[in-house]
């Protein structure tokens, strides 16, 4: 093929990935889309898949090796300006941003973390809800589980969370600076899930900074309701209570709380050392928190 039409047939090519939503490919998601747009950039078949990847690599593509915590290694295409956020989310497929990475993206934090967050749901389970307060307060008193099952990426770590199955309750759209859909909890989602985990928040500081700055968005029907849905055994309405008083809210936006029942003390996060008492939301938090 002559340099001149090969130049015009990759410069075609790279139009349409620049007009694409996706900025991250598999292989096989790369190669189907270099061949869906091959006739259009007036390619010939002789020229093999393999090739238009090298001729992409000059104008941007970039090769992403992503190396598991049990030792796998995945390959992505990512393409230009194609965030972190999105190659964390090409890894499976069906994940969505959670956590931490949920906060950053609605702008609940100013961390600039190297850990990403995305959940994997589990399949369905059911679970014994036969709660007692010494059931309660032996969990509580260990050091709560946390997932290590990563990949790692250019200084990046990408942590699997095997959260509940929830039929991705929740979960919406939000756009990258390169346009790139990302899935991610809501606003609401989010601030139940560090409350619940806030170890993948950065710690219960950070849970409680959220809280204060989605004051002005929250709203406690759609929180109330998700966390309805999500029917959790341990009686969470009493932490995020907690962190919504703390946070300033008033007592009107807090009287949906209120309506669940207080049964049991509680506890803001697992393994405290030294802890003081709420008595309105019956939660103990750290000493001097």
């Amino acid at each position: 093929m002559r340099p001149e039409k090969l130049k015009s047939a990759i410069s075609k090519l790279t139009t349409v990935l620049d007009a694409s939503p996706r900025r991250v490919f598999g292989l096989n998601a790369l190669t189907a889309f270099l061949e869906e747009h091959r006739k259009d950039a007036k390619l010939p078949t002789s020229v093999p898949r393999s090739q238009l990847i090298d001729f992409l690599t000059p104008e941007g593509l970039r090769v992403v090796r992503l190396r598991s915590s049990t030792g796998q290694t995945l390959t992505r295409y990512a393409w230009r300006d194609a965030s972190d956020f999105g190659i964390a989310l090409s890894v499976f497929n069906k994940l969505y941003l959670c956590h931490l990475s949920a906060m950053v993206l609605h702008d609940l934090t100013d961390q600039v973390p190297s850990m990403m967050y995305v959940n994997r749901e589990q399949s369905p389970k059911s679970f014994d809800a036969n709660l007692t307060q010494r059931g309660i307060d032996l969990a509580f008193s260990r050091k709560a589980r946390e997932s290590n099952y990563y990949f790692a990426f250019d200084r990046r770590r990408v942590t699997i969370v095997s959260g509940k199955s929830t039929g991705r309750l929740e979960v919406g759209t939000v756009l990258s600076a390169a346009n790139e859909p990302l899935s991610v909890t809501n606003l609401e989602r989010t601030l139940i899930d560090i409350a619940v985990r806030p170890t993948y928040a950065g710690g219960v500081a950070q849970v409680l900074e959220a809280f204060r700055r989605a004051h002005k968005r929250l709203s406690t029907n759609t929180l109330v309701a998700t966390l309805k849905k999500l029917d959790y055994v341990y009686p969470y309405h009493q932490t995020i209570g907690f962190y919504m008083a703390r946070a300033g809210y008033t007592e009107d936006q807090l009287s949906l709380l209120r309506e669940f029942p207080i049964q049991y003390d509680f506890y803001l996060a697992h393994g405290m050392k030294k802890t003081d008492h709420d008595s309105s939301w019956r939660v103990y938090y750290p000493s001097g928190f």
